[in-house]
């Protein structure tokens, strides 16, 4: 068996299947479109692995409140962001370890460190 033969013998690792499925391109195409705002990446970003309330995302990222509540729900609608109330604060998590994988590859291609 060559080389030609064992690289992308997996189904999901196959670059010529690549998102074949209507789903998974539906899926796709939605989570990215709710990342690619500038302060929505951002957002990621500073979550990363993190549990943080909303007034640390604010107080990281330098907007309104209001600015961010509305990303955050935008990100949460499209099922980006987990979230959950302890008393009267909202905690904000990346909820998807897929999501964490796009965002530290586009750190690797895209940011000079």
């Amino acid at each position: 068996m060559s080389e030609s033969d064992t690289v992308g013998s997996s189904e999901c690792d196959d670059t010529e299947n690549l998102l074949k499925n209507d789903d998974d391109i539906d899926r796709a195409s939605r989570s990215l479109k709710a990342m690619s705002h500038p302060l929505r990446l951002k957002i990621l970003c500073v979550l990363g692995k993190n549990e943080l309330s909303v007034q640390q995302i604010v107080d990281a990222v330098g907007t309104s409140q209001s600015n961010i509540s509305q990303h955050l729900s935008t990100l949460r609608d499209r099922g980006i962001l987990d979230s959950y109330k302890d008393a009267n604060r909202v905690f904000y998590m990346v909820g998807d370890s897929r999501t964490l994988k796009l965002i530290s590859m586009m750190k690797e291609v895209f940011c000079r460190c």
